[in-house]
């Protein structure tokens, strides 16, 4: 029996699902890079992107090639870079969204609605208090 396509998707996205292996397709996105390159443009350590690179191996969302001792990385394929820029598209609209949401709800807040606790009060001096004498 063969692996149902929603959760072939799933596995799909799980492997988008890590900012470093983002960034390193969207570098990837641009251009060839080599591990160097990419150690600089991360700041992540040599294993920890090690790593990330095995996994998008693995996923066959990249594919490297040896040139003498450096090793270099490109996308297997160029739709890997249309989906990052869709997401981008789609995270923009979002955020716009979310953005003029806020701005909204600011410019519904009425001024009776502040919090007390929001202004500030003059300080007022207390009254004495007289005190019991005892006999």
């Amino acid at each position: 029996m063969s692996t149902p396509l929603h959760r072939l998707k799933a596995e799909f996205f799980k492997t988008l699902g890590h900012p470093v292996r983002i960034r390193v397709l969207e570098l990837l996105s641009e251009r060839e890079h080599g591990v160097a390159e990419m150690l600089r443009d991360t700041g992540v350590e040599p294993a920890y992107l090690s790593q990330q690179l095995a996994v998008l191996r693995r996923a066959n969302m990249v594919v490297a090639r040896r040139e003498g001792t450096a090793v270099y990385y490109a996308l297997t394929s160029p739709q890997v870079a249309e989906l990052l820029m869709i997401a981008r598209t789609i995270l923009s609209g979002v955020l716009a969204g979310q953005a003029e949401l806020l701005a909204d709800l600011r410019a519904a807040v009425p001024r009776a609605a502040v919090p007390r606790a929001a202004v500030p009060r003059p300080a007022v001096p207390r009254p004495a208090v007289p005190r019991k004498e005892t006999p």
